[in-house]
């Protein structure tokens, strides 16, 4: 899979003239004709797709939102798919500059969660109505091939009509496969960035932008229902590289998209650095539901941080995945990727009736459902 993004592939001359949805031939401008190829599900060059986010209006998010809303309710009605999150090591190898559990973060009060313990959380899960588990983690090597395998062979074993999702960061291909036989049916892997040289401001020498590309890539080969994502408003982001990242997820069609507002961590390199906006989020939230009709698009936990009504918005952006905490209570806390993060003290039971209220009250409704991509082998 190629990973040169700053290629232009969908270029028009500027001094052509440009035919719009309506038939109007008009003269080119990135921002009109982007919007109107947002609107008729056409793919957007990087000009447009920079143009646009260059004009974050309310007004354009509330045109964009409504448009979005509009496209996903064709796909998906008023459902809103529920994810039980179950964060069960914040030990990690990495070191990336923005994340709490970075392995140099000596502060940071490490945990592991059991097979057994696991297990109880998706037993309670079950019993709540969700019908996906995530499994999340740092990139802990205690968890072994071994380990993991037999984790997932179990959970898909007592719960077969549920859907198992691991964020586990990378691995190998053989891994992955291996974790794939035993019953994982999708992953979850942000790319953070679709530009090189950003990669390289946010994380170590050590890691290295073209194998977390490639392992997406293994990720959709195996036939895993893939999802990528990055940070809105990341340190030394800019709107061209955002447009970038909208580029690559034009290109590589992944199922599922986790986009979220970057949050500074006291103990990292980036603790000074401006946190991400609810506004850019929103917009990019309703551009790729826009791009890509039948994402599966979490309003995450960081939008619930940085508003009180954070996911609320999301959803109404073109959102339809929740993602409550399934982990203990008592370790919710120290899995720390960002500082303030909410819903670390509510029981699962609470965390589930609060996000069935929150959903009724704009609209939509939480639904009992494994919630798979539409465009799944």
């Amino acid at each position: 899979m190629s990973t040169d993004l700053t290629k232009n592939k969908n270029s028009i001359n500027k001094n052509e003239d440009y035919s719009n949805s309506q038939g109007v031939i008009c003269q080119y401008d990135p921002f009109c004709v982007g919007f109107d190829k947002l609107l008729c599900q056409q793919p957007l060059n990087k000009e447009e797709f920079t143009a646009l986010l260059d004009n974050n209006t309310i007004h354009l998010r509330e045109q964009l939102a409504a448009a979005a809303d509009k496209v996903r309710r064709e796909h998906f009605g008023n459902k809103v798919y529920i994810r039980g999150l179950i964060e069960f090591s914040n030990y990690c190898k990495n070191d990336c500059y923005y994340c709490g559990i970075r392995r140099s973060n000596r502060s940071a009060e490490r945990y592991r969660l059991s097979k057994e313990d696991i297990l109880s959380c998706c037993r309670e899960g079950y019993t709540l109505g969700f019908r996906t588990f995530v499994l999340q983690s740092g990139e802990d090597a205690y968890y072994t091939d071994e380990r993991i395998a037999d984790i997932v062979s179990s959970i898909h074993e007592a719960y077969p009509d549920c859907a198992i999702t691991l964020s586990l960061g990378e691995r190998s291909y053989e891994s992955y496969k291996l974790l794939f036989d035993a019953g994982a049916d999708r992953y979850l892997l942000r790319h953070e960035t679709a530009v090189k040289k950003h990669y390289e401001q946010l994380h170590p020498a050590a890691m290295s932008f073209e194998h977390r590309m490639q392992c997406l890539q293994d990720l959709k080969d195996i036939g895993y229902q893939v999802g990528c994502g990055f940070m809105v408003g990341s340190p030394y982001q800019t709107h061209e590289m955002l447009a970038n990242d909208l580029l690559f997820i034009q290109d590589f069609k992944p199922h599922m998209v986790g986009i979220g507002p970057f949050i500074s961590h006291q103990d990292t390199p980036f603790a000074s650095k401006k946190n991400g906006t609810l506004e850019d989020t929103l917009l990019l939230l309703s551009i790729l539901r826009l791009m890509q009709p039948t994402l599966l698009l979490p309003a995450t936990t960081a939008l619930g941080t940085i508003h009180p009504k954070g996911r609320e918005h999301g959803i109404l952006a073109g959102a339809n995945v929740v993602m409550p905490n399934l982990s203990p209570t008592k370790n919710r806390a120290k899995y720390s990727l960002y500082d303030n993060k909410i819903c670390t003290g509510d029981e699962s039971a609470q965390c589930i009736r609060c996000m069935d209220r929150r959903m009724e009250g704009i609209g939509y409704q939480v639904v009992i459902d494994r919630g798979d991509s539409p465009n799944r082998k």
